[in-house]
């Protein structure tokens, strides 16, 4: 593969048809990529992860709590989350929704 081509709003729907939170929509060796949404007042039940994760948020309004420390999350904010570093998106005021890109690609 040389290229691929996404777009957001496709790329939400099949993730709303799956039924899940997250959506994988791209996996190669050294990276992957999902959408993921939490609705408004949802709650956000990922682990710790082994690799570097990226987060790009679409849309939404929310806190993200890193290891110790709180940020307000919205749309346009970028996030770099080192691998094995405690993260969760809480206080969600409208639908959160994110790109994810991890690297290495998700174990």
């Amino acid at each position: 593969m040389l290229a691929d081509f996404f777009d957001i709003a496709e790329l939400q729907k099949r993730r709303a048809q799956a039924g899940k939170p997250y959506f994988e929509f791209l996996r190669v060796p050294a990276l992957s990529a999902g959408v993921y949404a939490l609705p408004a007042e949802g709650k956000d039940s990922q682990t710790l992860h082994k690799e570097d994760e990226l987060y790009y948020v679409v849309r939404g309004r929310a806190r993200l709590r890193v290891a110790s420390e709180e940020h307000e999350v919205r749309e346009g904010s970028v996030i770099f989350v080192a691998a094995g570093v405690q993260h969760y998106f809480h206080e969600i005021k409208e639908e959160l929704v994110v790109l994810v890109f991890f690297a290495p690609a998700e174990s």
